[in-house]
């Protein structure tokens, strides 16, 4: 069994190959999380034998032209730990919102809901949390924490994507997380600053703060022509640090945060 880590990048996980293209030579079972998948999939392991992963998208990007093995893919519902905030993350949003004091909240990437009950935690009475999940699948879940939650009735949830459930629910927010699809993490931006269409979603003193902005530090390396996720990040980053109506300071909380003031 191969786990996680970010480690799979660097050389010295490069002799694992030839350990592990010996033991399927040997018909042994391979077991791989995260990114120990991703690096099989760099070294072209994966291409002739049913696997899984985090994303297909994921195994494409780490792959590049060695992997191969699309038709091979099988989608497995998983909760991924990692996309979890944790419970520092988890506490600093309770602490920002309580300092903020935001009436309307918007986030974007529901997943288990746990950002969406630590921010309502730090929420005052009166005040409501609209959170955006893509993923219908994840819904039932998130709603039995929000209600076994005695924050949970703050919360309103929406399914669909940002992209056009957020310009409907009306009004500005005081705070937006973003937590969503990391591609369209610039598309989230434009929305919000109301350069799609003229009508912003936020008003001056509005914070926004936008997650995995460090992305596991790729957006300092040499970015692979297919990796959309960290161009998206890249791009992201440039448009806020080059806004001149925000200013913003980067937390390097876990896959850091971007905390943006609108001014």
């Amino acid at each position: 069994v191969l786990v996680g880590g970010m480690s799979w990048r660097k050389p010295e996980a490069e002799p694992v190959a030839g350990t592990v293209r010996e033991a399927l030579s040997r018909g042994l079972t391979v077991g791989a999380i995260c990114n120990a998948v991703s690096f099989l999939a760099a070294h072209g392991l994966l291409n002739d034998r049913r696997h899984t992963g985090n994303t297909l998208a994921m195994l494409c990007e780490w792959g590049g032209e060695h992997y191969t093995g699309e038709a091979l893919y099988e989608e497995r519902r998983a909760v991924a730990p990692r996309m979890l905030s944790g419970h520092i993350q988890g506490r600093l949003l309770e602490m920002l919102v309580r300092m903020a004091q935001p009436q309307r909240v918007l986030e974007i990437g529901t997943f288990t809901g746990y950002s969406a009950l630590s921010m309502a935690a730090g929420l005052e009475e009166g005040a409501e949390l609209h959170t955006v999940e893509v993923d219908d699948e994840l819904e039932e879940l998130a709603q039995s924490y929000f209600d076994r939650s005695p924050h949970g009735k703050k919360i309103r949830p929406h399914i669909g994507s940002a992209l056009d459930v957020a310009p409907a629910l009306g009004g500005v927010f005081d705070l937006v997380f973003i937590d969503g699809d990391k591609r369209e993490y610039p598309d989230y931006y434009r929305m919000l600053l109301g350069d799609r269409d003229g009508r912003p979603l936020v008003r001056s003193g509005s914070v926004l703060i936008a997650d995995n902005i460090l992305w596991s530090g790729k957006v300092v390396e040499p970015v692979a022509r297919r990796d959309r996720h960290t161009q998206a990040v890249v791009e992201f980053n440039r448009m806020v640090a080059e806004d001149p109506r925000v200013e913003n300071v980067i937390v390097p909380l876990r896959d850091g945060l971007n905390l943006i003031r609108v001014k």
